[in-house]
Formats: structure tokens, C-alpha cells, sequence
């Protein structure tokens, strides 16, 4: 029997705390119909479409925690293997390299080892998800204007750690027996993105090979 991402990788060595949805709240809800799609085994392309009658933004809110949670839950087990020995710059190979810049510590793009930008990325994450102006939990609290412009941003950055993860510690994901799990995550991650023009196309193209070969 296949296991779930929580039976392959240790959650003790979780990146950050997880996000929680509130029980009883309607984005809880929404949250449990779309983990019950995802298990049912229906076609990943099917699963992450807007379900009738519910908003859009409430919908992207739901999906981009619960991909922070699990693309966290990835890395974090790959740390070991990501260190500032074996990863001096945060890449995807040698043909892109990924600079961080936040509006405190790091007003310019800085070069940075691949632990460090995951750690920056991480922080910044949890900080807009948990921040009430920006990813409101109350009932009737409205989404800010820039809301799909925040997640673009937090899925672009998000796809980078798939792109670091594939192509510098592959051979620790298969050494575990996780690659079919971390495929499933990305496949379920590259459909969403597609479906509501998240990402750049341009931001793609590092996995674009392998995007074609699992995900068509």
C-alpha cells in the first residue's frame, strides 16, 4: 500500500509550524472537500478546479497553505542534505540562480546559499499567511485587493524550492522511496498553477523537461 507524504517524511523535521485551518470555519470546510477530492483518486487536472458557487479567493487561499504545509514538510526533511557546503547558491543547475529580496534585511537581490533562501522564504510565507490583513480567517472579512498578486508571489517562490529540490536532491528523494509522493505534490502544484495562470511561464521553464514527461 502507498504511503502519504506524512508516513514518508519525518514531520518532526517540518520547516515551520504548520498552518492550521480553524474547525468549523467555511475555509475549513472548503479545505476538507479538496483533501477529499485529492484522496478520492480523481484526475489531479479535475481536482484543483474551482468547485461551483465558491470564491476564488477563498479557494487560493485553501490551496496555497496547504501547499506551503507540504512543500515545507519536503524540504524540511531534505535539509540534511541542503547545506550551505553542498548548496553555496540557491539554484536550479547552472543555468538559473534564484536571489532573495524582502522590503527589511534584503532591499537588493543578495546571493545566498539554498538553506539560508529557504529559511527567508519560509519566514516570509508564514509571516502573510498568518497575517490577518492578508489572509483574513473571519467570516465576512474581505480579501485585500492585491490578494491573487500576493499568491502569485508566494507560489512563484514556492516553485523555486521544487526546481532546487529536483534538480540538486533527487537522488536523496528517491533514496528514501518518495519520489511518486513528490511527484503527486508537484503535478498537483504545476495543475493548480496552470489552471489559474499563476506563474510565469517563464519561472517554468527549469522543470520544464520533466513537467512534460509527468504532467502530459
Amino acid at each position: 500500500m502507498a504511503l502519504c507524504l506524512k508516513q514518508v517524511f519525518n514531520k518532526d523535521k517540518t520547516f515551520r509550524p504548520r498552518k492550521r485551518f480553524e474547525p468549523g470555519t467555511e475555509r475549513f470546510e472548503l479545505y476538507k472537500k479538496a483533501q477529499a477530492s485529492l484522496k478520492s483518486g480523481l484526475d489531479l487536472r479535475a481536482v484543483v478546479r474551482l468547485p461551483p458557487g465558491e470564491s476564488i479567493n477563498d479557494w487560493l487561499a485553501v490551496h496555497v497553505v496547504d501547499f506551503f504545509n507540504r512543500i515545507n514538510l519536503i524540504y524540511g526533511t531534505m535539509g540534511e542534505c541542503c547545506t550551505e557546503a553542498s548548496c553555496p547558491v540557491m539554484s536550479g543547475g547552472p543555468r538559473y540562480e534564484y536571489r532573495w529580496q524582502d522590503e527589511h534585511q534584503y532591499r537588493r537581490p543578495a546571493k545566498l546559499p539554498a538553506p539560508r533562501y529557504m529559511a527567508l522564504l519560509m519566514d516570509w510565507i508564514e509571516g502573510l499567511i498568518n497575517n490577518e490583513d492578508v489572509f483574513p480567517t473571519q467570516v465576512g472579512v474581505p480579501f485585500p485587493k492585491n490578494f491573487q498578486q500576493v499568491c502569485t508571489k508566494i507560489l512563484t517562490r514556492l516553485f523555486r524550492v521544487f526546481v532546487h529540490v529536483y534538480i540538486h536532491h533527487f537522488d536523496g528523494i528517491i533514496a528514501m522511496g518518495a519520489e511518486a509522493h513528490v511527484n503527486t505534490c508537484y503535478k498537483h502544484f504545476y495543475y493548480f498553477i496552470q489552471e489559474f495562470s499563476l506563474v510565469d511561464h517563464r519561472e517554468l521553464e527549469p522543470l520544464r523537461e520533466m513537467t512534460e514527461r509527468i504532467c502530459h
